[in-house]
């Protein structure tokens, strides 16, 4: 059996709620081992007999079938999780400013990581590398000049994100 981390994307918004101990148990009954959750933020630990891509497919039918709603999910294994934990794409950072982590499902092209790096702006400083988007902010990311909108377009692909603290505090989890 191999561990993974499941990455939800918008589990509960547009007035759903599913709370902790359904999605442990939406999980479980997937046929996942192992489950448990971190914080609640769409953070799901599970052990599978398959490959990242068939975990996904497997909880996104899962989630789709229980809760009448997709939900996108980005799975990574312990050793991408430990990568990304020491990764420091933007150097040191200090003060009040941020990084987060958006987990995507493929590789973007050339052609769109300029793109999403072409965002970058005095506040906001964007970097793809694989399947992951590092986002920089010199304060927090709801002050980005960055706009929702315009950020899906030029990635154009699902995405979901998290603080580069949530990331490391789950890779010492999966470690």
């Amino acid at each position: 059996m191999s561990r993974y981390v499941a990455f939800l994307r918008a589990i509960n918004v547009g007035g759903h709620t599913v709370t902790m101990a359904e999605l442990r148990s939406l999980v479980a009954d997937a046929g996942f081992g192992d489950v448990s959750t971190f914080i609640a933020s769409g953070n799901v630990l599970l052990s599978a007999d398959a490959e990242p891509a068939d975990v996904e497919q497997a909880l996104e039918k899962a989630f789709a079938d229980a809760l009448g709603y997709e939900v996108e999910t980005f799975v990574r294994t312990p050793e991408e999780l430990q990568r990304l934990a020491v990764a420091e794409p933007f150097g040191a950072v200090e003060g009040g400013h941020k990084v987060q982590v958006g987990f995507l499902k493929a590789v973007p092209s050339a052609t769109v990581r300029a793109a999403v790096a072409g965002l970058s702006n005095d506040y906001d400083t964007l970097l793809v590398e694989g399947r992951e988007v590092f986002w920089h902010t010199s304060g927090g990311i709801s002050d980005s000049l960055v706009k929702p909108g315009v950020f899906n377009r030029a990635l154009g692909q699902p995405s979901t994100f998290r603080n580069v603290t949530t990331v490391r505090r789950l890779a010492d989890k999966v470690g």
